[in-house]
């Protein structure tokens, strides 16, 4: 027998005649009508090549052929109702797998402590691995499914197929360190582009600031380049550079080493900081569970900055 001419329908159809006796009954529990019933055992007679069920007084008594197949066609009827037709449900509480998340070396220590508390109350064997990628490394990993998630500002995510959920704006601040006094409270724009610049650009992605000083046609005096942001703690002190990065940065920079702010002399964009997943995920239980943590935890009003 060639299973590419087996209707599972019929399956279903033997499975209940097998339990119920009666082809009416059977009719009603499948939701079929009782000529399409018999129509169906008709064809189940030709498929196996046995009568299967013989009518004996008012009960269709099953052949030891159909007692035979009986509690095979349960099981396989079973399995395909119940693992393949359902999606299984997903427990955090008892869920003991890991996570693979996008995001720079900042969003660990902005994103993730709020989430592991989290974690530790209602997910207890859940694992996260934060890695971070270039924007095309991270379209890929989402699409292969090497990664479930992307947290932060990934412009290039904006596309079909991928998902993504709003947590937040933030802008730009300029920060020294509290010792530098070549700077003070506020700087006339000539004094901000001849500054001393330490420019981070992780993964030696191009900034939004950056695009928005070169069509201005502003070129700052870059000392160093770097590619992460909490590089900053260590080098900031004791120098006299500054450096221009999103207010979240800067909060997450100042729980660790005295700074000074400085007021900009020119508004700047604004950054959309965002969760990201791409669509073959977007209905998992496990990834809908996951983002839901994440937006909980990270999303903030209008207005509403970092708590330090």
């Amino acid at each position: 027998m060639d299973i590419r001419s087996v209707d599972l329908n019929l399956l279903v159809i033997f499975d209940a005649m097998a339990r119920l006796r009666s082809v009416n009954r059977t009719a009603e529990a499948v939701g079929l009508s009782q000529p399409a019933a018999s129509g169906a055992l008709a064809r189940l007679k030709v498929l196996f090549d046995d009568p299967l069920f013989i009518r004996t007084g008012g009960r269709m008594e099953p052949t030891p052929r159909a007692l035979e197949l009986a509690p095979v066609v349960h099981q396989v009827v079973q399995t395909i109702e119940s693992e393949i037709l359902q999606q299984v449900g997903f427990n955090p509480a008892r869920a003991d797998r890991s996570f693979t998340i996008l995001m720079p070396d900042i969003g660990e220590v902005a994103f993730l402590p709020g989430v592991l508390q989290r974690l530790r109350q209602e997910a207890p064997l859940v694992r996260l691995h934060a890695v971070s990628k270039s924007r095309s490394a991270a379209a890929a990993a989402l699409e292969s499914g090497e990664a479930e998630l992307a947290v932060g500002y990934f412009p290039d995510l904006q596309r079909a197929n991928y998902f993504q959920q709003a947590l937040f704006k933030t802008s730009y601040v300029c920060i020294a360190c509290a010792g530098n006094e070549q700077v003070g409270s506020r700087l006339t724009r000539a004094q901000y582009l001849a500054a001393r610049h330490i420019v981070v650009r992780p993964d030696g992605r191009e900034h939004l600031l950056d695009s928005h000083l070169v069509e201005k046609g502003w070129n700052r005096l870059v000392t160093l380049e770097l590619s992460h942001f909490m590089s900053l703690i260590t080098l900031l002190p004791g120098s006299d550079l500054i450096a221009t990065v999103p207010e979240d940065i800067a909060t997450v920079v100042g729980r660790h080493i005295p700074l000074k702010r400085i007021r900009l002399p020119f508004a700047t964009p604004e950054l959309q900081v965002q969760q990201h997943w791409h669509r073959r995920t977007h209905n998992d239980l496990a990834n809908r569970w996951l983002r839901g943590v994440f937006y909980e935890v990270n999303r903030r009003e209008a207005g509403a900055g970092l708590t330090r």
